[in-house]
């Protein structure tokens, strides 16, 4: 067991140790190369991105008009989500490829809820992680931890990540926009099932996927990979990601469209493209 006790009754070296312990991320950032969590930043009206990520986002744009609109819907499921899992008692949300903060993070919608609520992000950009920090500066209940989602193992044994949150409690892990930018070479499945055996019986799983159903040329409007400014989403099966559930019960509705997972208000038409390939869903460990 680490000294910090597993996020709880760590004390103020101990944080401030851990603190100390980051490096300066700047020498690896690339600005010349575009950003996932850039370009998210951009379709969301942010700040934080460059000119290889707007130029990127401005070929998405072209190829996919509505990707924008589908940014904002993603980022709304994600303020529901955690409103609902807060509900269900929820105090600890592992955010995994977290992006650049935006309105609405998941520290602002459950602290605000519950303050005691704890929160890890997690994502590879640098940009991402560094702005994060910067604002979560004094916020003694979150942190910000540079990781690849790839490897599970790595983010769970991160001593910021062990010391913040207790596995031995339930926990909600965020998957929001993450795992359609994952080839099935690195396993995605193999991924999510890797965070379901490490978390405690009530945790709960949050994912959003872009599904093929009902658009099966979307693949081919997204810039493919290799090709500059190139968005690398792997459009997928609905029944193929619904198995990334396996040993979660899903809660109502399902895994369903974007716009129909508990809205807080009338959806857009059935026709809707947002509607039709952005899919999400939340599921409890039994």
């Amino acid at each position: 067991m680490l000294a910090c006790g597993r996020g709880r009754g760590q004390n103020a070296g101990d944080r401030a140790e851990i603190k100390m312990q980051r490096h300066d991320l700047t020498p690896a950032m690339d600005l010349e190369q575009p950003s996932q969590a850039r370009i998210h930043d951009y379709l969301l009206g942010g700040s934080l991105n460059f000119a290889a990520d707007r130029e990127a986002a401005r070929r998405l744009l072209e190829r996919v008009p509505e990707a924008a609109l589908g940014a904002q819907a993603n980022r709304a499921f994600l303020r529901r989500a955690v409103c609902f899992l807060v509900d269900a008692g929820v105090r600890q949300f592992l955010d995994i490829g977290s992006g650049i903060p935006n309105r609405g993070n998941v520290h602002e919608v459950a602290q605000e809820l519950a303050p005691e609520c704890r929160v890890a992000y997690v994502d590879i950009d640098p940009v991402a992680v560094m702005h994060g920090r910067q604002v979560l500066a004094g916020n003694d209940r979150t942190v910000v931890v540079q990781a690849d989602a790839r490897r599970p193992d790595r983010i769970l044994a991160h001593p910021d990540v062990r010391c913040l949150l207790d596995l031995t409690q339930p926990v909600a892990v965020l998957l929001v926009s993450v795992l359609h930018y994952i080839p099935d070479t690195d396993d995605p499945a193999g991924i999510v099932a890797g965070l379901r055996d490490a978390v405690t019986p009530g945790s709960y799983l949050a994912l959003t996927h872009l599904i093929s159903d009902h658009k099966p040329d979307l693949s081919q409007d997204l810039p493919p990979v290799g090709e500059p400014g190139g968005m690398y989403a792997i459009l997928r099966p609905e029944a193929s990601v619904r198995r990334y559930f396996a040993g979660f019960d899903l809660v109502e509705p399902g895994f369903v469209d974007v716009l129909t997972w508990r809205p807080d208000g009338p959806g857009r038409p059935d026709g809707d493209p947002v509607r039709s390939c952005l899919h999400v869903g939340v599921g409890r460990k039994p």
